[in-house]
């Protein structure tokens, strides 16, 4: 919502620019999606290393 607003705040004070951001936000978020992705799996496999590397003490502290 507040995007919004600042967006019809921008198309108040400058209409051609506000028009420009409306449509380069698609194309900005198509260029930049596959970094999300790369993030998302870099995530995973940190989780995943972080899950192997605690696994033992986890073993550990539920055997005693």
């Amino acid at each position: 919502m507040l995007t919004f607003v600042l967006w019809c705040i921008l198309f108040i004070l400058c209409w051609p620019l506000a028009i420009l951001a409306l449509v380069l936000y698609p194309v900005v978020w198509v260029i930049l999606l596959p970094f999300r992705i790369i993030g998302i799996a870099v995530g995973g496999v940190l989780a995943l290393v972080w899950s192997v590397v605690t696994l033992p003490f986890t073993i550990v502290r539920k055997l005693a």
